[in-house]
């Protein structure tokens, strides 16, 4: 999560036009401390279940814990792309990833912004 922190701006377009939420199996308590701390620009939500992340595959039973698992989701509510899993540790899967958030984004009026 502190990759998509560093590299909110370029990534999701500082937030113009994008909303990003990381899902966790944590208690809401832990993941709003843990936001606060280290100063994330997006919201988590809590999945205490798994609901959500057994609802899209993302969820490992074995371990009680969604996966890496990312979806960017285009303003008709529509999944647009998956990344499953997404490789954190590979600059080639943020490149893919601001591909897709690029792709689905609105981009304004003014020439060369987005």
């Amino acid at each position: 999560m502190e990759a998509y922190r560093d590299q909110y701006a370029t990534l999701f377009n500082n937030g113009r036009h994008v909303a990003v939420i990381g899902i966790s199996v944590d208690p809401d308590t832990a993941l709003a401390s843990w936001m606060h701390d280290s100063q994330f620009p997006f919201v988590f939500a809590s999945d205490v279940g798994g609901t959500v992340g057994q609802r899209y595959g993302a969820f490992d039973a074995k371990n009680n814990l969604d996966d890496r698992s990312l979806f960017v989701v285009g303003p008709d509510g529509r999944i647009a792309h998956i990344m499953q899993p997404f490789k954190q540790l590979s600059p080639a899967a943020y490149t893919e990833l601001a591909a897709a958030v690029d792709s689905v984004a609105p981009h304004d009026s003014v020439a060369g912004t987005h």
